[in-house]
Order: structure tokens, then sequence, then C-alpha cells
């Protein structure tokens, strides 16, 4: 399993940070700062799921009229790790 730390870019949540196994799920995501109890939902919600499937679901959500959100950012931080592992 290996660690995840991405910093993110245009929102309120400034990183996230995860482990993804080696058969591509995640574990351990945490966020910070940005709407708490929104973001502990995600990361209760993706625990042990696919992260492929996670990355196409959340990619391209965005925050009122802000070019992203949290969401699409942990898809984009997703799409790096799996590129990286």
């Amino acid at each position: 399993m290996e660690h995840f730390v991405y910093d993110t870019e245009n929102t309120c949540c400034k990183r996230i940070e995860f482990d993804l196994s080696s058969d591509h799920k995640l574990y351990n995501v945490v966020f910070t700062s940005g709407c708490l109890g929104n973001l502990q939902a995600i990361a209760k919600l993706v625990e042990g799921k696919d992260a492929l499937e996670i990355q196409n679901l959340l990619s391209g959500n965005k925050c009122g009229l802000k070019p992203t959100s949290c969401s699409d950012q942990f898809s984009i931080a997703i799409r790096k790790a799996m590129k990286h592992g």
C-alpha cells in the first residue's frame, strides 16, 4: 500500500491524503480543511472502493462558480496516484 498526498487548487480543502493498495483500492482518505461533514462523508463512502470507479464518478464536479471542487480535486489526485503506481 502506498500513501499519497495531494495539495489541492481552487478549493476550500487544502490537502487530500489517502492510501492506494496494489489492487487499486482506496483507504484512509483524509481531507484537510473544507466542508468537514461532506468531506468526512466522502471519505467514508470511498473506503475500500475501486480507485478508477471513484475517479470517474467524481471527475468534473464543480463547486458553485469555481472550475473545480473538492471531489473533483480528489479525482485528479487519484488519477495522478494511479499513474505513479
